[in-house]
């Protein structure tokens, strides 16, 4: 299996950094986590991720909000974000959390959202660090590996645009 060069430069950057990531996943299923550590040293930087499938998950595993979900679904920005944190939370090592919390959540398809009726392709990461979380909407197309590919690739892509940003 290839490893995308952006992989290998965000553990790389990580590794430099003294920076931990841990990672929550919905549509991509261990995607994430997978593509990281397929990268050699990634167990000095990867805390762990939690595949949050199920809806109810989200809130059990990474402390989503229940009305959040219960009133948005699962595809939604806010639960991106929620995700993310909960990742870097639940992923604690030591007593302390991750540095940076990467989510996805979305639709990979082939047919809408049964929840909200958002079509394929309809994704959100969020990104989360001690100074707050954030989410990024993407709007794919292509069939369900296209879509969850293109999700991994653009987590990978936000979290170094994110780490960019640490003093």
């Amino acid at each position: 299996m290839t490893v995308e060069p952006a992989a290998f430069e965000l553990i790389s950057t990580l590794t430099r950094r003294g920076l931990t990531v841990a990672t929550a996943e919905s549509l991509t299923g261990g995607l994430l986590a997978g593509e990281l550590v397929q990268v050699p040293g990634a167990s000095k930087v990867f805390s762990g991720g939690i595949v949050s499938y199920h809806t109810e998950l989200k809130h059990n595993l990474l402390g989503v909000d229940s009305d959040l979900l219960a009133i948005n679904g699962p595809v939604d920005p806010l639960v991106a974000q929620q995700m993310a944190e909960g990742a870097r939370q639940a992923c604690a090592v030591e007593g302390k959390a991750a540095d940076l919390g990467l989510a996805t959540t979305g639709v990979a398809g082939p047919d809408p959202d049964p929840q909200t009726g958002k079509p394929a392709g309809t994704v959100f990461l969020g990104v989360a660090t001690a100074h707050g979380a954030r989410a990024v909407e993407l709007a794919l197309s292509g069939d369900r590996p296209a879509i969850r590919a293109q999700t991994v690739a653009a987590a990978i892509r936000e979290a170094l645009d994110e780490i960019e940003n640490f003093a």
